[in-house]
């Protein structure tokens, strides 16, 4: 049956549909093929690497583990996802990163080895792009470690998932706003990530982001919806404090409904040392330049079209770009079609509103003026 896994997780992957919905179809397809017994599974920000959309079962952890066991991975260097993408199949697995000695991992041993976990086999969803996602699956007490042979697997459906889930976060752009902001969105965490305290309008936005599971027989669930995309922000702001990895703590992640958003972690000032201070996570619509960028990487532009498109978008004419980037008038309509094709956009007008978007009808953006505009589709991750 492994023979013919690519082709059904290619079936899969080639058709419309939200990336949780592909996530889950694909997990009960490598489910059918090899065992695990947990598994997290997160979107990531195309240039910074960071969660924003986790999917995760995992046995046994107590929720208030939860912030512990995000810090941990974000300060692991034996089989991170970012190192990964230095592999040239991109998959690991921590048996083979600690060569089979799991204490030599402070992740094994401060959090997994309370889980029972034998192994964790590793993918990053990766391409010239931008971090698309990754995936963790685990293996507990009774089963024995991975091996080359399920990590070969999960290398040879790794290229066909990540343009699905760029695709899935292309269709974003466009999706309808429902309601307007109700305040400001802010979440106060103790140094252990562990909640001190959020504003109402964060509660509701992240709630939108990572529901709980509803009850039984379909009723609405009686517990708050975990705070995940704030404390991997937060988690990535003390790997960076640590030396562990240099990039932004900040993602950017779309909320059907609510638009594009960016989450900030940063450290609150005060006496004590810094990794004693709390920490605040901001939530805010993302800016013009945030979406531009995303924009750009969802759809597989090239570095000159990116240049033509930025052109576009402060409403400067072929002839102007022409000057701008020392090309001819020929060459930069060509570049406009092939961005149209990508993006799936009627024309430069149609092209300007997807990327605006939620953005107010009167925002400006240099001398270009954005405009709303609807798109075809509704989006959730």
């Amino acid at each position: 049956m492994r023979a013919d896994l690519v082709a059904r997780v290619e079936r899969t992957c080639s058709r419309r549909q939200d990336a949780k919905g592909l996530r889950l179809a694909v997990l009960e397809h490598l489910r059918d093929e090899f065992a695990f017994d947990g598994y997290v599974w997160l979107l990531t920000d195309p240039q910074t690497s960071v969660g924003t959309s986790p999917l995760a079962a995992i046995p046994g952890l107590p929720w208030h583990r939860l912030p512990a066991l995000i810090t941990a991975r974000y300060l692991a260097t034996a089989n991170r996802w970012t190192a990964l993408t230095s592999s040239p199949r991109q998959v690991g697995r921590l048996s083979a990163a600690t060569e089979s000695e799991l204490a030599g991992s402070q992740l094994w041993r401060t959090e997994l080895a309370k889980l029972g976990v034998v192994d964790i086999a590793s993918v990053v969803f990766a391409d010239k792009h931008g971090y698309w996602g990754w995936l963790d699956l685990w293996r507990s007490n009774g089963r024995r470690a991975f091996d080359d042979a399920d990590l070969e697997l999960l290398a040879q459906i790794r290229s066909a998932v990540t343009h699905a889930l760029r695709g899935c976060q292309a269709r974003c752009f466009g999706d309808r706003v429902d309601g307007a902001r109700a305040g400001p969105s802010v979440l106060v965490l103790a140094p252990d990530l562990s909640v001190r305290g959020q504003t109402a309008e964060a509660g509701r936005q992240l709630y939108r982001l990572n529901p709980p599971d509803p009850g039984p027989d379909g009723a609405p669930p009686d517990v708050p919806a975990i705070p995940a995309a704030a404390y991997n922000v937060a988690a990535q702001l003390v790997a960076r404090e640590r030396g562990v990895d240099a990039r932004p703590s900040r993602a950017r992640v779309h909320i059907a409904g609510l638009g594009w958003l960016t989450l900030q972690a940063d450290r609150m000032t005060g006496p004590a040392p810094v990794d004693e201070r709390d920490i605040a996570v901001t939530i805010e619509p993302s800016g013009f330049t945030d979406r531009r960028e995303v924009f750009g990487r969802v759809h597989g532009l090239t570095r000159r079209e990116v240049d033509v498109l930025e052109s576009v978008l402060r409403g400067a004419d072929t002839h102007a770009i022409a000057q701008e980037l020392s090309v001819s008038e020929h060459t930069v309509n060509d570049h406009v079609k092939a961005i149209l094709a990508k993006t799936g956009c009627p024309n430069r007008h149609g092209l300007v509103a997807r990327v605006a978007g939620d953005l107010p009808a009167d925002a400006r953006v240099d001398e270009g003026i954005l405009g709303r505009g609807d798109a075809p589709g509704r989006c959730a991750v």
